[in-house]
């Protein structure tokens, strides 16, 4: 066994994929590079693209161990540990309860904020529309900036289409510089600055290359990027998350971090955050995806 392995103790690891949310595509391209790399380490892994059965599916690929590359609903609420624990397969990322926790991202302030940490201001929604301008409205349980809208006046707010089986959330907007800090295995890395050209880091600022520019470390004082790393450890503990979940924030002009919430399984993408502070930190993105995979566990221990 090489170096690399000595630390993973599954015989046939699983990547899970796909799925049925909105992210699915975004899923998809996650699961394919963590699949390569970890296929490169010689590990025996399957790519498994989740569609209809998800059960069955998982079942008949007789993996011991899953690396969780979802996204959105049923992948990161939640749903897809749920099914694991049952199945008594250890996983990557974070368990039911977290998960379930941080898809919410009204819950997830409420807990934020008992822990002392700032979140962006709520702004009311009433039947026509919210109480005052501008602000940014996005689905309370949805991830990758789906669904994110900035509305500055209430002609904007009538134009707006939303799906009314969704809830929606109002929020202040944040003005400072936008970073994430991940944390793998309860150590942050160096936070990665966010410069979108649009001005908003929305889907297609997030997926399009060259829509946005990065920067690790962050262009902040280097006081400032410590306190962002402690506060980013400080919400994944508050929020329970394992695995390597990744904090988003904005850092106000006053150099005050206002968390905007914590992704449990962020993307393993050409254009994602984790990889690049990972990389800032010497750390290849096939060790990364090998320290996620040595940390896959069961949070309760499964069914006999």
């Amino acid at each position: 066994m090489s170096k690399s392995l000595q630390n993973i103790p599954f015989k046939k690891v699983g990547v899970l994929m796909g799925g049925t949310s909105a992210e699915r595509e975004i899923s998809l391209q996650s699961g394919r590079a963590v699949f390569a790399a970890l296929k490169e380490t010689g590990l025996d892994v399957a790519a498994i693209d989740l569609q209809s059965d998800w059960a069955s599916q998982i079942k008949s690929a007789g993996i011991d161990a899953a690396f969780i590359a979802l996204h959105g609903t049923w992948g990161e609420d939640g749903c897809i540990q749920g099914l694991l624990e049952t199945m008594s397969i250890p996983y990557t990322g974070s368990g039911v309860a977290a998960s379930a926790l941080c898809m919410d991202k009204m819950l997830t302030k409420q807990v934020l904020q008992h822990a002392g940490l700032k979140t962006p201001v709520d702004i009311a929604i009433r039947a026509d529309g919210p109480i005052r301008y501008p602000v940014f409205i996005k689905p309370i349980d949805e991830g990758s900036s789906v669904g994110l809208h900035q509305v500055e006046n209430v002609k904007e707010w009538h134009a707006l289409e939303l799906d009314q089986t969704r809830s929606w959330m109002a929020e202040m907007p944040v003005k400072g510089v936008e970073i994430a800090v991940s944390v793998l295995n309860g150590t942050a890395l160096m936070p990665v600055e966010v410069s979108p050209k649009s001005g908003v880091y929305d889907f297609a600022s997030k997926y399009t290359q060259g829509a946005t520019e990065y920067f690790c470390p962050a262009r902040l004082p280097a006081e400032t990027l410590r306190l962002c790393m402690e506060q980013a450890q400080d919400a994944v503990n508050a929020t329970a998350c394992k695995g390597a979940p990744r904090v988003d924030m904005i850092v106000s002009d006053g150099g005050v971090p206002i968390i905007l919430e914590v992704n449990t399984i962020p993307g393993m993408t050409e254009t994602s955050l984790l990889p690049k502070a990972a990389a800032a930190a010497d750390i290849s993105f096939q060790q990364l995806c090998l320290n996620i995979l040595a940390s896959a566990a069961l949070q309760h221990g499964g069914m006999a």
